[in-house]
């Protein structure tokens, strides 16, 4: 039985909060890895990111401990911060210890309990780092970075959380413990730290909001940490869809169920709504869980796909597509090129763009199916492409706008020019400083997502407050390292680490871009990794018109296969060609500015109104097809 001292008003009006209206749309009906995939795209969207320092005043909201100890004596207003430890809470008794918000500090100097608190990262930052950087926004997540005693933070190390068998090689003043692992079913035979049951269901539903929130991160992170299952700490398994080992996610389970959904966790799941606008969506539905891990896969490994083809192929990207498997269980493809045992990319869907290629050069393609269970179909037929000696199009995503503003306001604008989809998960943002003696990377901004070609993305920091731009229009809105430059540091695009694709500002020096908005000039339509100013043009101090808009130059640069007639028109443009499959049609006016959108404008018409336009020159984007036409 927990003990809640809340007074009984307080406790009545949490207790009915709820996700907000909508917030879960989509989801009824869904079982299975369905499910995870689709409260993946709610809880990933239109997330706030913060630094890792602004944790530590948020958990004055996220983390008082009001519910067991402290209902009366843990005053805000009265500077009297008492938070909430995991580790070391005794819900039944008095705590042995208990820590104010003051009371952070760092690993190296804690000898024992109850001498300070760290940040406890539940899902250990090894998994998701890259040597020494860590990685935003995984780094500064709340729901999963919480207080903790730094003498049990220290041991408890990079072990999984688990089930505790005879061999103790700590007791820990709440009872919770670090010994050998006996979790049922598991191969690892390591260390584990297994906290009280008072904790165990919110530990679960931490871990298992961390395997959705990231889904689509998971296989390129650290998860094989040891050489063996047997010393793998991690219990990742490399799949995005179940996420963790079999037995782990047994276990996850079981502590879902033994221990229910708190008022702690819905108090705390609501202020961290408010801080990063997203939500744990197995404390809002704890069924979610077992509605999701109860795959049962068959045995039977499926068929291979067929028919793959190269149906169009450029300078530095090919697409293919193939026909799908005839198994109702398939989970995705695994694509392979020139024979290697590793795939390089995997998908849901029956097409693929595959870039970063060199012109010129000749490529094999093939396409493996898996099933829920990870079984994976024989090979497809091969398909070979060349590509072309070159195109029209960027070899890769471009910075196309950098703004270092006052105070917070920074933004960096990428751009897709790129003539396909491109899959934003394995770019990151770097920032480099000088340490006095030396140049370094600290902690690096990761993307995720997919950005269509001719499509912007806006990466901005949370405490911007630009005149001409709000936070709720970009794509990523980050307080990250990256995302404090002040001018003098050198920022990057990256692939997967520190593979420049675009930067601004030169490597290795104290440079001169603070106060200044740089938008990249038109007739630039490849990233460079040199940094090169006569390729940018100078703007005010916090200008950002048309930030996240494409110029009217970038937009003449699509390809052209529709036509479109009358032009000049005087109250409706005709269209003809290929257009039964046109998804979107927008007017846009000579700033850039979208004026008009219409979804599948064609279903029923072959035309569109501009009766209520302005004489003047404006663009038609049919998809990423755009023409210029005049209005009367």
């Amino acid at each position: 039985m927990k003990k809640l001292l809340l007074p009984i008003i307080l406790i009545t009006s949490l207790m009915s909060a709820q996700a907000p209206a909508g917030y879960y749309d989509g989801t009824a009906g869904l079982t299975g890895y369905t499910l995870k995939s689709k409260l993946h795209d709610i809880i990933a969207a239109k997330n706030v990111n913060w630094h890792y320092g602004d944790l530590q005043e948020y958990y004055k909201q996220t983390d008082l401990d009001v519910y067991y100890d402290h209902n009366s004596t843990n005053n805000p207003s009265g500077g009297n911060y008492i938070l909430l430890d995991i580790y070391s809470e005794i819900p039944n008794g008095a705590d042995v210890y208990e820590y104010n918000s003051t009371q952070l500090q760092g690993s190296g100097s804690i000898t024992g309990e109850g001498q300070a608190w760290n940040r406890e990262h539940m899902i250990p930052q090894s998994t998701f780092s890259t040597g020494s950087i860590s990685n935003y926004p995984m780094y500064s997540d709340l729901f999963y970075v919480v207080p903790v005693d730094g003498w049990i933070n220290q041991r408890r190390s990079n072990y999984p959380y688990g089930v505790a068998g005879s061999t103790i090689y700590y007791n820990f003043t709440n009872g919770s413990k670090v010994a050998n692992d006996a979790t049922p079913g598991l191969a690892y035979t390591g260390r584990v730290y297994e906290p009280i049951n008072e904790f165990k269901g919110d530990v679960a539903r931490a871990l298992l909001y961390f395997a959705v929130r990231y889904e689509g991160k998971l296989n390129g992170f650290n998860h094989n940490a040891g050489t063996t299952p047997a010393n793998d700490e991690s219990q990742f398994d490399g799949t995005e869809e179940r996420a963790f080992e079999p037995a782990y996610i047994t276990m996850l389970k079981q502590w879902n169920a033994l221990d229910p959904v708190s008022q702690r966790e819905i108090d705390r799941n609501n202020i961290v709504y408010s801080i990063q606008k997203n939500r744990n969506p197995f404390i809002d539905n704890p069924g979610w869980v077992d509605l999701i891990w109860s795959e049962t896969p068959d045995t039977t490994a499926p068929t291979a796909p067929t028919n793959l083809s190269v149906v169009q192929q450029n300078a530095n990207f090919v697409n293919l597509s193939w026909t799908p498997s005839t198994d109702t269980d398939i989970l995705g493809y695994k694509i392979y090129m020139n024979g290697a045992a590793t795939p390089i990319a995997t998908t849901k869907s029956t097409s693929i763009s595959i870039d970063r290629l060199t012109p010129s050069t000749t490529y094999t393609f093939t396409v493996k199916s898996y099933d829920k269970g990870y079984l994976e179909s024989p090979i497809s037929n091969s398909a070979t492409a060349t590509t072309i000696a070159s195109d029209g199009f960027a070899k890769d995503l471009m910075i196309t706008k950098y703004i270092e503003g006052s105070s917070n306001n920074k933004a960096i604008e990428i751009t897709n020019k790129t003539g396909h989809e491109v899959n934003l998960n394995n770019y990151n943002l770097n920032i480099q400083f000088y340490s006095g003696t030396n140049y370094y990377f600290s902690d690096s901004f990761q993307l995720e997502g997919k950005v269509a070609n001719n499509e912007t993305v806006v990466i901005l920091n949370p405490n911007a407050a630009f005149t001409c731009y709000a936070n709720s229009q970009a794509k990523f809105v980050t307080a990250s390292t990256p995302m404090t430059y002040t001018g003098s540091q050198y920022v990057e695009l990256a692939y997967k680490g520190f593979g420049t694709v675009d930067g601004v500002g030169l490597k290795g020096t104290t440079n001169t871009n603070s106060n200044i908005s740089l938008y990249r000039k038109a007739n630039v339509n490849q990233p460079a990794a040199a940094f090169t100013i006569s390729e940018w043009e100078s703007y005010p101090i916090n200008y950002c018109q048309n930030l996240g808009v494409l110029s009217a130059t970038d937009l003449m640069t699509s390809s052209k296969e529709f036509k479109i007639y009358p032009n000049p028109a005087d109250d409706y443009i005709s269209v003809s060609g290929e257009m039964q499959d046109v998804k979107m049609a927008q007017i846009i006016d000579l700033s850039g500015k979208i004026i008009y959108s219409e979804k599948d404008p064609f279903k029923t018409k072959k035309n569109i109104s501009v009766q209520n336009l302005s004489a003047g020159l404006y663009f038609l984007k049919l998809d990423d097809k755009v023409h210029q036409f005049i209005k009367k």
